[in-house]
């Protein structure tokens, strides 16, 4: 058995949407944050995201980063 440190954690992000982190401004600022580390398009994904209601953002956000990040209802 071995003790790891948190931030030596390898899995998925999690984030439960029925908290704070699944207000719609918080997921689009995790979005920016994310696409910023992935090299991907801001400005396209940010608007894509607030092109419709919250079911439109929260599948936008999981369309491009669902494959690291685990959302929780």
């Amino acid at each position: 058995m071995s003790i790891k440190k948190k931030s030596e954690k390898r899995g998925k992000i999690e984030i439960d949407l029925t908290g704070s982190d699944g207000n719609a401004f918080i997921l689009l600022g995790y979005a920016s944050q994310y696409a910023k580390q992935l090299g991907l398009d801001d400005d396209k994904i940010q608007n894509e995201m607030k092109s419709g209601d919250y079911e439109n953002l929260v599948n936008t956000f999981d369309k491009y980063f669902g494959k690291f990040v685990t959302l929780y209802r």
